[in-house]
């Protein structure tokens, strides 16, 4: 919702901080690999394995310009056009994240990537299907301020920061086929990434 992230067979938990306020884990490889064919979306079945409920709205799907930094990650001139999805993350029915998909307009143009309803089996399933499968991710989190509109939509309290994760999907000719932009609730959330090394 990267890196070195790497998923094990349960893929995120909430735990207790030492606060005693709930807190979710996150890993990121449930979100990188395509769906069995009949599986819902990774994130429904991410939040089960906690007992949770997660769901998402879908409030933007079609082409725009890229922002600066999309527009970097794919090599596109500034302002190019991109395909977008932009969603709403709920855990519990309370908003969790907000993330922004982008892909190229060759990949995503014409297809259920530019339009608003659900994907049977998520976005990276589809991607796959259309001959685009990501074997390298690279992700950077940084902390920051939200702006009014983060903070309205994620409920947060107006002292609260926000992690933005920005992650890039390359395929085997190291070609971007997805970027992704998500801001999270910094107090509501941990990141973990797990490296094999050997």
């Amino acid at each position: 919702m990267e890196s070195g992230k790497v998923g094990q067979s349960r893929w995120a938990v909430a735990e207790e901080d030492v606060v005693g306020a709930s807190r979710w884990v996150s890993t990121s490889m449930p979100y990188l690999t395509p769906r069995e064919a009949g599986q819902g979306d990774a994130w429904a079945a991410d939040a089960a394995a906690g007992g949770r409920k997660g769901t998402q709205r879908i409030v933007r799907a079609g082409e725009v310009p890229a922002p600066d930094e999309v527009a970097r990650l794919f090599g596109l001139a500034e302002g190019e056009t991109v395909v977008v999805r932009r969603r709403v993350i709920l855990l519990d029915d309370e908003p969790n994240e907000l993330t922004d998909t982008y892909y190229p307009l060759h990949i995503a143009r014409g297809t259920a990537l530019a339009e608003t309803a659900k994907i049977p089996g998520g976005a990276v399933t589809l991607l796959a299907r259309l001959g685009h499968a990501g074997v390298l991710v690279r992700e950077d989190v940084t902390a920051d301020v939200p702006d009014d509109d983060e903070r309205r939509t994620l409920r947060s309290a107006p002292d609260e920061p926000v992690l933005r994760l920005t992650r890039v999907t390359l395929d085997r000719e190291d070609r971007p086929i997805q970027v992704d932009r998500m801001v999270m609730p910094a107090r509501r959330q941990r990141l973990r990434y797990e490296i094999r090394i050997g």
